[in-house]
């Protein structure tokens, strides 16, 4: 490893998170003629002051829509809104000609939630309790 170093960070800035990507898609490219790799959200404002609370942020590559995250403050669920976010979330999947949609959860979140909406448990790691296990949990579109 000559004329490189190696720092740990445990809060990488948006710079350097950007570089690590580019060097993935520079050695993707060679291997796939597209990344086809598109961003979505889905954003919960509040009416007052427009400041984000909540939503639902994913991307879709290579007919695959991978959900990262999704969250609500506790006042807002149960009221429909994660529902909201999931079906609008499928729909950019459909107009992107995705056939899965793809995201986890542990133990402790939201996995009956996803399940009521067509998700299904695919794999599992265990581990300890309560946050264990982590689901990973898929929906076909086609």
């Amino acid at each position: 490893m000559n004329g490189v170093t190696i720092q740990t960070t445990t809060r990488p800035s948006e710079v350097e998170c950007a570089a690590v990507l580019e060097a993935l898609r520079m050695f993707t490219r060679e291997a796939v003629p597209s990344l086809d790799n598109h961003d979505f959200a889905a954003l919960v404002t509040g009416i007052d002051d427009g400041q984000v609370i909540g939503g639902l942020i994913g991307s879709s590559r290579w007919g695959g829509f991978h959900i990262e995250m999704i969250a609500l403050p506790e006042a807002l669920r149960g009221k429909g809104i994660g529902a909201k976010l999931l079906d609008l979330a499928e729909q950019e999947a459909r107009r992107r000609n995705c056939n899965h949609m793809l995201l986890d959860t542990y133990a402790f979140q939201a996995k009956p939630f996803y399940e009521r909406h067509g998700f299904e448990v695919f794999g599992e790691i265990g581990g300890p309790a309560p946050y264990y296990p982590r689901f990973f949990m898929k929906k076909m579109l086609i």
